[in-house]
């Protein structure tokens, strides 16, 4: 080696251990933030070392990082990852959400990692596209559609799965994953109601060719925020292991479904047939642009709205379900109210159904209380426009990365008290036996704010009938010996599903 090579190797090392005494706890070139708790990391690296590492239990690592800094507000710095302040803190929620919404949008980080999946749809749109398709979508979230139309479907469903799944399955002694389940009737239900299309999932074996692929991409899309590489990373992992489907592969699937609806109902609407659906008002609308939209555009509608509609509600039954079989004593009170309100003719009455449901306070109570512990959108991201300060004093700069965490605040003992980790939905009902009402700050399950979820009320329509029309018909149990977790993904799947024996209850 010559000296001009020792000198060179020399001065990079010394740099590179000056830069690691600077950085001793954060990413290099990452400052410190006054005033904000801080994760601490690796030297030069920062986070992205634990980050990998704790990966698949990512909201539990959030909720031990909150927890051990005993704070409600931190922030992290990984090599490559853009500096990201995270809040539990209701009062700061409700402020990004809310109070200063115009300050917070969808940032460029977040609309590049979702282009490929959900493209200018209305979870990555802001502005005036994004006001154009919440106010195109919101007619149909009616009180005349959930009480006629929308309950009447979810009936049709729940009695096939009656008659084609669990019946059979208490017949034969089969075990079936409710959780699959729970997607294909929720898939079936939300594709007849916003697009018409009669996709008969609850009747298919096996996964449903979509669902798999549209399940694999939201997985793949939630990594690219962890992974400063992952349009190289995607690429290798494609070379790398060509017998298994790539990103590019699931997304195919994906489009040609969503192609497929609007092909059909141009069809339909070329024949004559007349549709009140959200597919039809989108193709009916003109944008902002006062244009009619493209394929594209309606492709990336159809597909916002199926994460909206089938993914949320099946992942919070499946949850309700889990917590209902581990806590018998909140079961049987369920049971209880059930029997007091409905009868085995209401399932032919929409309306009478609809009205007794709005009562039934332990039975909202429940599904409530779930969502806090397993919220649809466990974590959740917005871009600072501008300096701002928070209610609880933290100082946001300009292109600072913003999180809410529901899944952590649901177990912090600082927001929810000391019993935050306990499964009690009398949480949710006042002294005088009223349904409480928490601030959307504190309890974001359906987000806030000019964005809070349009169909909050379809979802919760659809899971109580679910709920009911279930518990009222089967006892379900565990099956020993599974592992009952989260995969990481936009919303909170179990991972390996969950597999359950069924039992007819006896009419007594």
């Amino acid at each position: 080696m010559t000296s001009t090579a020792k000198y060179i190797g020399t001065g990079v090392l010394a740099t590179v251990s000056l830069l690691a005494c600077i950085y001793n706890d954060r990413a290099v070139f990452d400052e410190r933030r006054a005033g904000i708790k801080t994760q601490a990391g690796w030297p030069l690296v920062g986070n992205l070392p634990i980050l990998m590492e704790y990966l698949m239990r990512i909201h539990d690592f959030l909720l031990e990082g909150f927890t051990r800094l005993d704070d409600l507000t931190l922030t992290m710095s990984a090599l490559g990852i853009p500096r990201h302040v995270g809040t539990i803190d209701p009062r700061n929620v409700e402020h990004v959400l809310k109070t200063n919404f115009e300050n917070y949008i969808k940032g460029p980080e977040f609309h590049s990692g979702m282009m490929d999946l959900f493209g200018d749809g209305i979870f990555n749109a802001n502005g005036e596209e994004w006001k154009f398709q919440r106010k195109t979508a919101s007619a149909i979230f009616n009180v005349k559609n959930f009480r006629d139309q929308f309950t009447d479907v979810f009936i049709k469903e729940l009695l096939i799965m009656q008659d084609e799944i669990f019946d059979k399955a208490c017949q034969d002694q089969q075990v079936v994953d409710f959780h699959d389940v729970m997607f294909k009737f929720t898939l079936d239900s939300f594709i007849e109601l916003g697009f018409g299309v009669e996709l008969n999932a609850l009747s298919t074996k096996g996964k449903v060719p979509f669902a798999a692929a549209f399940d694999e991409a939201q997985k793949n899309t939630f990594l690219r925020f962890v992974n400063p590489i992952w349009p190289a990373t995607e690429r290798i992992l494609s070379f790398l292991m060509p017998w298994k489907s790539s990103m590019n592969e699931h997304l195919g699937v994906v489009d040609s479904f969503a192609r497929e609806v609007t092909e059909k109902r141009r069809v339909q609407i070329e024949a004559g047939e007349v549709h009140k659906d959200l597919l039809s008002r989108f193709m009916d609308a003109r944008n902002h642009k006062g244009n009619l939209l493209s394929n594209d555009e309606l492709r990336d509608i159809v597909l916002n709205f199926v994460i909206a509609g089938r993914d949320t509600t099946a992942q919070a039954l499946s949850w309700t379900f889990y917590m209902l079989m581990c806590h018998p004593r909140v079961e049987k009170k369920l049971l209880e109210e059930i029997n007091k309100y409905i009868s085995d003719d209401d399932i032919n009455d929409s309306a009478g159904l609809y009205e007794k449901i709005k009562n039934m306070t332990y039975a909202h109570a429940v599904f409530y209380e779930v969502l806090r512990h397993y919220p649809s959108v466990p974590l959740n991201q917005k871009y600072a426009l501008n300096d701002d300060i928070w209610p609880d004093g933290t100082h946001i700069r300009k292109g600072d990365y913003i999180l809410w965490c529901p899944y952590v605040q649901g177990r912090s003992e600082k927001v929810w008290g000391p019993d935050a980790k306990q499964f009690r939905p009398e949480r949710w009902i006042t002294p005088e036996g009223e349904l409480k009402r928490e601030s959307q700050g504190q309890w974001p399950a359906f987000h806030a704010g000019p964005r809070v979820c349009l169909g909050q009320h379809l979802a919760t329509l659809e899971a109580l009938i679910a709920i009911i029309f279930l518990v009222k018909r089967y006892k379900f149990t565990l099956m020993a010996g599974q592992e009952i977790t989260y995969q990481v993904s936009l919303t909170l799947p179990m991972r390996y599903g969950m597999k359950v024996m069924v039992e007819r209850r006896n009419k007594d």
